[in-house]
């Protein structure tokens, strides 16, 4: 195993296109995937992404690089998250762009190499 790893969150070979438009690529170190998404005015995880995976959300952990992101928790609770502002929001919230500009923000998730 290398001692350093790096690679390009921008990918053209990981890269998913919501059916918004919005795209999300991501690129996997030894022990995180680090994503990276930018994200339509009007794009919502519960809209454009879950009917997309068939999944519910996941916990998720992340950076807001520009613009800014609406993010609720299981219980209702909101808190907008402004560019280079980091975030976690719990299983089973959602999120959404703010703004009239597309969101560009990191995701991280950690997992067993």
């Amino acid at each position: 195993m290398a001692g350093i790893i790096s690679a390009a969150a921008e990918n053209p070979e990981t890269r998913r296109k919501f059916l918004d438009g919005s795209t999300r690529s991501h690129a996997l170190l030894r022990s995180v995937a680090i994503g990276l998404g930018v994200y339509q005015p009007g794009w919502r995880w519960s809209q454009h992404a879950g009917p997309q995976t068939g999944k519910p959300s996941e916990n998720h952990v992340g950076y807001v690089l520009s613009d800014s992101m609406m993010i609720q928790d299981t219980k209702g609770r909101e808190e907008r998250v402004e560019s280079g502002f980091a975030f976690e929001i719990e299983a089973g919230g959602d999120a959404w762009v703010a703004g009239s500009e597309p969101c560009t923000a990191l995701d991280f998730i950690p997992f067993e190499p």
